[in-house]
């Protein structure tokens, strides 16, 4: 069934929004979240954390390295309209000395390194030559990750014996988790598994596939998106009502993503698909929608959630063809890429004027919620290593399995600043543990929580 929305453009206007659309594609292909790849095995906790002292470790400091994007060049190069993140080395700072002033790690001073990620260039090669930067040169305990993408990232880090704090908006399943321990964690975003239940839940229950035959799916191709999506997501479609046409789109190259996107919108149009949502990728809905807006006719509804990065959709209506949000509807999870400031005041919740508070005290301010989208992930971060840190025993070897056993133990204390819930402590990786209804408000022109915190599904 085609829309029957008012949808208006001449032909120069899909000119222009194809080269946007292309433009978007080059300058987010490192900035989005692709489901990642790779296979390693699990870790035995207990033999991994009598194995000695891990990387980065001496009898009096722990050494960390922050992987920062430069977020305001890529604004300057596109023209995207976004929010300043403001000075992250000064950031990085600002959490080492509030780190190394309340007794360091288990005892041990933090030694946080500073590092600047070219996010435009991001490839496979680039990722695994930081990878190689961060292991064998600086020889880190722990990297704080922002900015990188590709499938062999996160596998690379588990092979060093590298723990992964991942602040970057990255979709990781419960079985990537597994594959990655004790090496891989989040201290700001949810696990995938129950975000794809609790998606396609909200979904039904808001009727966005009331009187629909079929919705579009489009997704990252990677072997674990397509292991997530044909096991879980398609069963819950068809439960749910509808057929799911899956699209999968190649994101390895700026060309390959444009050209899966084009082609999806092309299927959907020809099959007269009329409502389109997104599973593991972040920034391929606003790409999708420009692309889309090449295609006569086609207009359809979209659900939305935080790994869409809504606030990109109100914040570049040049961008953005007219009409995109109406009736967008889906789950939110990190507050400040979803909703502005008057929606949710900032701050709210202890954890995150805590963690205003450590910035604050060292004459860092932000101008909104949104401008700290950086700056509370890697509070965060700085935090969870903390608490495992303090947690191991004064004779445990510093190492990850023996941080990864004490936030077992602990990690059910755990606030994420960031999103809402929380889902550490048992085995728990990602500690994002809720979400709210997110809904686009026409007459307000943004994006609104409407409803509770709800815990994400398990099973």
């Amino acid at each position: 069934m085609q829309s029957k929305r008012k949808w208006t453009r001449d032909r120069s206007a899909i000119v222009r929004v194809g080269a946007v659309g292309a433009a978007l594609a080059l300058a987010l292909a490192g900035c989005g979240t692709l489901m990642p790849g790779g296979n390693t095995g699990g870790t035995d906790l207990g033999e991994a954390a009598a194995a000695g002292p891990g990387p980065g470790v001496t009898n009096d400091s722990i050494k960390v390295v922050f992987v920062a994007v430069d977020l305001d060049a890529v604004k300057k190069t596109t023209g995207f309209h976004t929010a300043s993140v403001g000075d992250q080395e000064a950031q990085v700072q600002a959490l080492e000395d509030w780190v190394n002033d309340h007794g360091g790690l288990g005892g041990k001073k933090l030694d946080a390194v500073f590092r600047l990620y070219d996010a435009g260039k991001d490839t496979p090669a680039a990722e695994e030559q930081l990878c190689n930067q961060i292991t064998q040169d600086d020889k880190a305990f722990a990297v704080v990750m922002t900015g990188q993408y590709q499938t062999n990232a996160r596998p690379c880090y588990t092979d060093r014996q590298t723990l992964v704090l991942d602040a970057s908006l990255y979709a990781m399943s419960n079985d990537y988790f597994a594959q990655q321990s004790p090496y891989l964690w989040t201290g700001s975003f949810p696990e995938y598994d129950g975000f794809v239940r609790s998606y396609v839940k909200v979904l039904t229950e808001q009727k966005f596939f009331d009187g629909e035959n079929s919705v579009g799916v489009v997704a990252a191709d990677s072997p674990l998106n397509r292991e997530t999506i044909d096991n879980l997501a398609v069963p819950l479609l068809k439960a749910a009502g509808v057929e799911p046409e899956v699209s999968w789109v190649d994101t390895t190259s700026t060309g390959s993503m444009f050209e899966g996107l084009t082609q999806a919108a092309v299927t959907y149009r020809s099959k007269n698909i009329d409502r389109v949502m997104f599973l593991g990728g972040s920034r391929l809905a606003s790409v999708f929608a420009s692309v889309a807006a090449t295609q006569d006719g086609f207009a359809p509804r979209y659900a939305i959630s935080s790994f869409d990065n809504p606030t990109f959709f109100v914040n570049n209506p040049q961008t953005i063809p007219d009409g995109t949000m109406d009736g967008m509807v889906g789950i939110g999870f990190h507050t400040p890429q979803d909703v502005p400031d008057d929606e949710v005041p900032f701050p709210t919740g202890e954890a995150e004027t805590a963690c205003l508070k450590i910035y604050s005290d060292a004459g860092i301010s932000f101008e909104s919620r949104e401008s700290a989208r950086v700056a509370l992930p890697y509070c965060d971060a700085a935090k969870l290593l903390k608490l495992g840190a303090d947690g191991m025993s004064a004779d445990a070897s510093f190492n990850a399995a023996a941080w990864a056993q004490a936030v077992d133990r602990d990690g059910g204390s755990f606030q994420t600043a960031s999103g809402f819930g929380n889902r550490l402590g048992n085995g728990g990786r990602a500690a994002t543990g809720a979400y709210r209804l997110l809904k686009y408000d026409e007459a307000k022109g943004h994006f609104v929580y409407e409803g509770p915190e709800v815990p994400f599904d398990d099973e």
